[in-house]
């Protein structure tokens, strides 16, 4: 008789097992239904390989958080509590909540472009009434509620009819080679670098596909090779069809000096500039959009911010800015080497222009005086308008030419570790050395050439790479911006400017763009008062946000920290979250919906 009684609870656990293996597939399929709206933002695949990663990738994906929501919330009531009407009620409320969770990640993702962590809930918290908008947010839980009860007891009714056509095993079986074959196919994307796939990487929450590039790239696949795939276009830029028509074609050079910070433009280590400067238009807050090569280059060139620099549309579309010079004639020469080529993102973002590349054999001051040589004789082969882009290179890496004889040490404004005031001389040696280039250039050059004279991103002392790429303080930001715009009078602009302004600045005074900047860029007219209170620096990994009195710096997982204007002393305070949704806004504004 206890025999029989034992027996019978042994069945009764297992019935309520099996039960719980099909209520979580159940939920596994709706689950999926709901991750159709994270497909919003990169857009669906349109190619056969994006399509059939996509699928395996979701089946595989959404069955695995399912399963693993049972195993950790269901699977031990069901030993602790084996009653029937219990475990479904209980997993019913379950499967609601995760559910709900996960259609409120869909939203924070469409409005935020990231999935929820602490910092997004806060922001999401604050926001409330901006995201949920009519009253479907009371009635689709109720509604999600029914479908799960109705579901629970339809299985527990009918689990022995199910459990006897052997389906089970099959349906493992399948999901397993969907799981496994998705990571599988990322590892060989992700080596070949085929975008159609990794551009679903951080689509899906709590997914991590595998990657193994190294690994691959040793075993002979070679990323140079991809498939030639089609995008669906999934970002509108600009937003409007663009208007231009312009009135006369003046020649533009831009200089863009990498690792050029804005406080060591002065009569000892730059004497020519400083001059040049109080000759022209000199803005005195202006910061780049990033702290590294291919932000801030990125924000110079698109007038975006970075968090668009990955956009798939933007592998295959030019800067507006290029691409509507090249519509009204202008020729456009690039002037760099090739890792300023190679370290550029994203693909197209020199698409227009003929590059000249520089050799890097003998260091980079050498691969300057070769760029200046070589725009110079570009130049005087031209006929038409041009517009011409000079990368310098030389104070990234500390160099100088071999014998040169610059500025004498001098010590710092600010104190430095000793190793940091080696550095901080040998950058001014690297530096007056551009300057000397720059007065060669210049003083050749037509008056009538419209010269705009920047940095890339700011300068670091320091010979980390890794906290100079981490690092988003105004030391790693603030650039030189002088302008010579011919028939302009010379002064100083003192409110904040940006690199984000450049574009709208060209498209409206060069190319005669009528179209609000908006459009197509993040920034404003340079001498237009921008009354932004915020700017966004970085990329979309690592980014900063400038804003009056306070720096907050964000990681991609939400992980903030506030530092105060001068980044020297961090502040144990929350952020402003109606700014913060101002900033996410803008990061998706662009994108189709």
């Amino acid at each position: 008789m206890v025999e029989q009684i034992k027996q019978r609870g042994r069945d009764r656990v297992s019935r309520l097992i099996n039960w719980g293996h099909w209520f979580a597939f159940f939920n596994g399929i709706l689950a999926m239904l709901i991750g159709i709206r994270y497909l919003q933002s990169p857009g669906l695949p349109d190619s056969l390989i994006g399509w059939g990663y996509l699928t395996v990738s979701t089946i595989g994906h959404f069955s695995f958080l399912s399963f693993i929501v049972y195993l950790v919330l269901l699977f031990p009531i069901t030993l602790l509590l084996p009653y029937s009407r219990i475990l479904r009620g209980y997993a019913a409320i379950i499967a609601c909540i995760g559910l709900c969770t996960l259609l409120y990640d869909t939203v924070v993702y469409q409005d935020y472009g990231m999935h929820l962590t602490p910092f997004a809930f806060d922001l999401a918290w604050a926001d409330l009434n901006g995201l949920m908008q009519g009253p479907s947010f009371i009635i689709i839980p109720v509604v999600i509620l029914t479908i799960e009860l109705v579901a629970a007891n339809w299985l527990w009714k009918r689990i022995e009819r199910i459990q006897r056509r052997n389906l089970g095993n099959k349906l493992v079986v399948f999901i397993g080679i969907c799981f496994v074959s998705s990571h599988l196919v990322h590892i060989w994307a992700d080596a070949a670098d085929v975008t159609e796939i990794t551009r679903f990487d951080d689509t899906y929450p709590i997914s991590y596909p595998a990657t193994a590039k190294t690994f691959m790239e040793n075993h002979g696949i070679d990323g140079s090779n991809n498939p030639d795939i089609k995008v669906e276009r999934s970002l509108r830029y600009p937003q409007a069809p663009l208007q231009c028509h312009a009135d006369a074609q003046p020649n533009v050079l831009l200089i863009a000096v990498d690792s050029f910070r804005a406080d060591l433009v002065d009569s000892q280590t730059m004497p020519f500039l400083q001059h040049y400067s109080q000759q022209n238009q000199l803005f005195t807050h202006y910061l780049s959009g990033g702290n590294q090569y291919s932000s801030g280059m990125f924000s110079l060139l698109y007038g975006l911010q970075g968090s668009y620099m990955d956009a798939v549309d933007l592998n295959y579309t030019a800067p507006l800015l290029t691409q509507t010079l090249k519509q009204q004639g202008y020729l456009l020469g690039l002037f760099t080497t090739d890792d300023g080529v190679n370290e550029a993102k994203p693909k197209a973002i020199f698409k227009d222009f003929a590059p000249v590349l520089a050799s890097e054999k003998g260091g980079s001051a050498l691969s300057d005086i070769a760029s200046v040589d070589a725009f110079q004789q570009w130049r005087h082969q031209q006929h038409g308008p041009w517009f011409a882009l000079l990368n310098l290179k030389s104070p990234e890496d500390y160099d100088t030419p071999v014998g040169f004889l610059g500025v004498q040490t001098v010590k710092p404004a600010k104190p430095l570790k000793p190793a940091e005031k080696v550095l901080f001389n040998q950058y001014r040696q690297s530096l007056n050395f551009i300057d000397q280039q720059l007065q060669r250039l210049l003083e050749a050059l037509p008056q009538d050439t419209i010269v705009l004279i920047t940095g890339v991103s700011g300068k670091l002392f320091t010979s980390n790479t890794d906290e100079a790429r981490h690092n988003l303080s105004p030391d790693n930001i603030q650039v030189p911006l002088i302008i010579h715009w011919p028939g302009s009078v010379s002064g100083k602009v003192n409110y904040r400017t940006s690199h984000y302004g450049v574009v709208p600045t060209l498209m409206t005074q060069v190319l005669g763009c009528t179209n609000p900047a908006s459009d197509y860029s993040a920034g404003r007219h340079l001498m237009q008062p921008d009354d932004q209170t915020w700017l966004y620096i970085g990329d979309n990994r690592v980014f900063a946000i400038y804003q009056q009195n306070e720096i907050t710096v964000i990681d991609r997982h939400g992980k903030y920290r506030i530092y105060d204007e001068d980044y020297s002393h961090r502040l144990h305070k929350k952020m402003s979250a109606p700014e913060m949704i101002e900033v996410m806004r803008e990061g998706r504004r662009l994108y189709s919906h």
